[in-house]
């Protein structure tokens, strides 16, 4: 087992994975990490589908053209549920406001789960295990991916992770300093000195993307971080929010 700061500090995403099976301690320790994770008010307002079952991998990796998918041998599927809840509140008789209608019902399913797949990292990553988190999987083709996971009305896809036997060790990439992270009691104002910090930064996104190990490209972090923003402005993630039961009013 990795020590914390060896898990947190060289972290990678990984892409390519081994045929073999991973330890059953291993995924018992994931399930128990995930299972630990802190959600808001301790609601717990996420689940977790753990596939294995290669066709369905394949199917998933069919629409997303993210090859990880298919060769780990875990990829899990972190969803925002208010499902469950709202199933032991009608056995109950207690009464369930319509709380998926609002952001703070979306806000604070996403946090959970998100914090619940942070977890898992984690916990695979101190085990020697390879990760890599696919945002793609919500965006790609929402409605067909709830079909194919046979989600309920209050449950939403909110990113997928591969888990495996790496079959690599990619570079650590840059990630931005200190000083363009964290703030001291209040945001910094001085807008030039930062954009100066973030340019120096984006300097260094290119480098590594020019220079990295497993294949090259002249990306920088800013015109390429916005050119997904772009592509991004035709999904329409709130029309899917809808059809699974979060009619947002406010």
């Amino acid at each position: 087992m990795k020590d914390v700061k060896t898990t947190l500090l060289s972290r990678t995403s990984v892409r390519r994975y081994e045929r073999e099976e991973i330890p059953a301690e291993a995924m018992d320790f994931i399930y128990e990490a995930v299972r630990n994770t802190p959600t808001s008010y301790n609601g717990q307002q996420f689940s977790v589908i753990d596939i294995t079952d290669q066709n369905l991998k394949e199917e998933l990796y069919a629409i997303t053209n993210q090859k990880q998918i298919k060769t780990c041998r875990h990829f899990m599927v972190f969803l925002s549920d208010f499902n469950k809840i709202s199933m032991l509140a009608r056995r109950k008789g207690v009464d369930m406001p319509p709380f998926t209608n609002t952001m703070d019902a979306v806000t604070i399913g996403i946090i959970d789960a998100s914090l619940a797949m942070m977890s898992a990292v984690a916990a695979a990553q101190a085990c020697g295990l390879g990760t890599n988190c696919i945002g793609y999987l919500r965006t790609v083709d929402p409605a067909k991916v709830a079909e194919m996971l046979k989600l309920p009305k209050g449950v939403f896809v909110v990113c997928g992770l591969a888990i495996g036997v790496p079959r690599e060790q990619p570079d650590l990439k840059p990630k931005q300093p200190r000083k363009t992270v964290f703030h001291s009691n209040h945001y910094r104002t001085d807008d030039e000195s930062l954009t100066d910090e973030l340019a120096a930064y984006d300097a260094e996104v290119q480098q590594y993307n020019l220079t990295r190990a497993g294949g090259t490209t002249s990306n920088d972090w800013c015109a390429h971080v916005i050119d997904y923003y772009r592509h991004a402005m035709d999904y329409r993630i709130l029309d899917y929010l809808k059809a699974q039961g979060y009619d947002i009013e406010r």
